[in-house]
């Protein structure tokens, strides 16, 4: 191997080095892309209720319930005029199956902003403010965001409320490869004091890799041929 050789050879290595990079690159997807697996889907948001259901029996403390009409068969909940708004939960009066849900933790339901699944970030909670009770959007762990007024009682009273959404969350289904799954977001379009990005889900969160881009050879520019300085004409000395 003679001293042209090697430099040549050093070249192509880092040639396929800088191929390979480019590769992983553009294959691995962001973090926050890639653990957004689920899709969400609308629903009609007049046959879901979320409630205020309190805890223990002097119902100091309270959690959030979701009751969903499937079928007109018989009424799944009563609510009641002004605010707050109380609420009988009729389904725990009859066999419920078949004729509504009832969505009462992080397994049936979790938060979502945009193409965001936030379930493993943050968790829905009620609590006290004054003379009102609000669920929250709590984060649980450092930097997931801030934390987010999701909806309120607007008012207190005992027993069973109604959770009056804010005007920028809803509620929509998950989804799988298409499928509707039996869980639920509690959903925004954006994260608050931002501009929301698309008023409708996209149908997947995960965007393809785009291919890497091929490495163009680069020719070798044939070594010119170095030119020696010519000395110039001796000039014969003058005989004096």
């Amino acid at each position: 191997m003679n001293a042209v050789t090697l430099p040549v050879l050093h070249r192509a290595g880092l040639a396929a080095l800088a191929v390979l990079a480019t590769t992983l690159a553009t294959a691995a997807p962001a973090p926050v892309r890639a653990s957004a697996l689920f899709a969400a889907a609308e629903v009609d948001q007049q046959n879901f209720l979320l409630v205020a259901a309190p805890i223990g029996s002097k119902g100091e403390k309270a959690q959030l319930n979701i009751y969903e009409q499937l079928k007109p068969v018989r009424p799944c909940f009563e609510v009641s005029e002004g605010l707050p708004s109380p609420v009988n939960p009729l389904l725990a009066t009859f066999d419920f199956t078949g004729i509504c849900n009832r969505y009462i933790d992080a397994n049936g339901y979790s938060v979502r902003v945009g193409g965001q699944d936030l379930a493993t970030s943050y968790r829905l909670m009620v609590t006290r403010s004054g003379g009102d009770m609000l669920l929250l959007a709590f984060p649980t762990k450092a930097g997931a965001g801030p934390e987010m007024v999701v909806a309120r009682t607007r008012g207190s009273a005992p027993g069973f409320l109604k959770l009056h959404l804010e005007p920028s969350w809803r509620l929509m289904r998950r989804q799988f490869g298409g499928r509707n799954l039996g869980h639920l977001y509690v959903y925004a379009d954006s994260w608050p004091g931002t501009a929301a990005t698309a008023a409708q889900p996209q149908p997947t969160a995960v965007e393809p890799a785009q291919p890497p881009t091929a490495a163009v050879p680069v020719k070798e520019a044939a070594p010119s041929a170095v030119q020696q300085p010519v000395a110039p004409p001796a000039v014969p000395a003058t005989k004096l």
